[in-house]
């Protein structure tokens, strides 16, 4: 039951939309447990984003929330593949992403809680 929710201040085509969303789909994977079966992402872009005073760059804040737990190791792995995706994918410097992990023990589907 993860959710990946990435805010940006530059325009995403549809195109770079479904390839971010498949490339994210990969890279839930290294998150024990957890798989694209399973993901729901979100994509917000033309944010009136600012960092370190201006927004006359890239700029990017991913949310990750997770049903359950993960350990350090994972995270760092998930940051790089995020970090690395939206830098080859929408050319955000890497010093100008955010990154927030956010685990959640009670998670609501389908009429019930898990």
């Amino acid at each position: 039951m993860p959710f990946i929710q990435t805010k940006v201040n530059i325009k995403i085509s549809k195109q770079k939309e479904e390839i971010l969303k498949s490339k994210f789909g990969k890279a839930i994977e290294l998150i024990p447990g957890k798989s694209e079966k399973w993901l729901m992402v979100s994509f917000e872009d033309q944010k009136n984003l600012y960092f370190k005073g201006t927004n006359k760059q890239g700029i990017a804040f991913v949310e990750v929330k997770l049903f359950g737990k993960a350990d350090n190791a994972a995270y760092e792995k998930m940051t790089e593949a995020i970090t690395d995706i939206l830098n080859l994918e929408l050319k955000i410097s890497p010093e100008n992403i955010y990154i927030k992990y956010e685990e959640v023990s009670h998670w609501g589907w389908n009429g019930s809680n898990f």
